[in-house]
């Protein structure tokens, strides 16, 4: 079947997962550009065949002049405030970033005649402490952070946007996105802050007994989900996992398997209001976009770490 290229817009184009997400559609035959303000991405991401725009989703007259002149068909949005500690600490800021400024996006994607627009959500912070393992799309909604509270609302927005405007959404859950690319510093996961502490000799600190689990899944199956996803007529909300639970201690052996050498570690402190298990199904996004993850866990782990390690940089 042929597919139709497309003018695609990335917002967070140039950030961990969003540059991924890019790259992906590129090698599919559309044409890309990023938008992104470089607050926690790098121009390093970008690929090559990507045009580039420095700018903020909070900067309404740059977008109407972008989507009035560059005529796209979708928006993928990846821009956002990422830090659940920050949400917490400043949930106007996240409500501002996350909420207006994907409302921002929605008024100029109605206003240009933009046929798609792609959500990148959330699956753990979404459904919260979950009530059956693999949680599934029709899970109750429970947010236990404000950024779990912006990603709830705005999936809401769309729902609107959709049956006032006929504008067709797509809204990815994503479970732990990891692999490379993954920022090790501030906001971010636990296997890239781990691997970087691995490479560099350092001691690794668990939090609480290790045993709390989330759901891990390769940033280029999610980058592949998303493909699938723009290239599919219709409306859908989809849980982008594995439907695997793996707990911290049995990621710190996988990592150390990775990186071939001894690794440290203490238990500190459980975190207060941690959850404790976090898992979601993908199978309707097998049903509907014929996508399923296709990166094991360690194999995983060995590329994520091959870029974290001094030796492999060196090369």
């Amino acid at each position: 079947m042929r597919i139709e290229k497309k003018n695609v817009l990335v917002t967070g184009g140039a950030g961990f997962i969003g540059s991924h997400v890019a790259e992906q559609f590129i090698r599919g035959g559309h044409q890309v550009v990023v938008l992104d303000n470089l607050s926690s991405g790098s121009v390093d991401n970008l690929p090559e065949q990507a045009m580039f725009v420095p700018g903020d989703i909070m900067d309404t007259d740059l977008l109407a002049d972008l989507f009035g002149h560059l005529q796209f068909q979708v928006v993928c949005h990846h821009a956002a405030q990422i830090s659940v500690r920050e949400s917490v600490a400043d949930p106007q800021f996240d409500a501002q970033v996350n909420i207006i400024g994907t409302l921002n996006l929605l008024k100029q994607s109605v206003t240009a005649g933009v046929s798609k627009f792609m959500f990148a959500s959330t699956g753990g912070a979404l459904y919260g402490e979950q009530d059956y393992f693999p949680a599934g799309e029709d899970h109750p909604i429970r947010p236990l952070s404000p950024y779990g509270v912006s990603k709830a609302t705005v999936e809401r927005y769309l729902y609107f946007y959709r049956r006032q405007y006929g504008l067709k959404t797509t809204i990815l859950r994503y479970a732990n996105v990891y692999g490379p690319r993954q920022n090790p510093h501030g906001e971010a996961g636990v296997v890239a802050i781990f691997a970087e502490r691995i490479a560099q000799g350092a001691a690794l600190v668990i939090n609480g007994d290790g045993l709390q689990t989330r759901d891990y899944v390769y940033v280029g199956d999610v980058a592949k989900a998303n493909l699938a996803a723009l290239e599919h007529d219709g409306s859908l909300t989809v849980n982008i996992g594995t439907g695997v639970e793996t707990d911290v201690v049995t990621l710190v052996k996988y990592l150390k398997q990775a990186a071939g050498r001894p690794v440290n570690y203490t238990h500190g402190p459980t975190p207060a209001g941690e959850q404790r298990r976090s898992v979601i199904s993908p199978s309707l996004a097998l049903d509907m976009l014929g996508w399923e993850p296709q990166m094991s866990l360690p194999d995983g782990l060995i590329r994520t770490y091959a870029t974290y390690s001094p030796q492999t940089k060196a090369r």
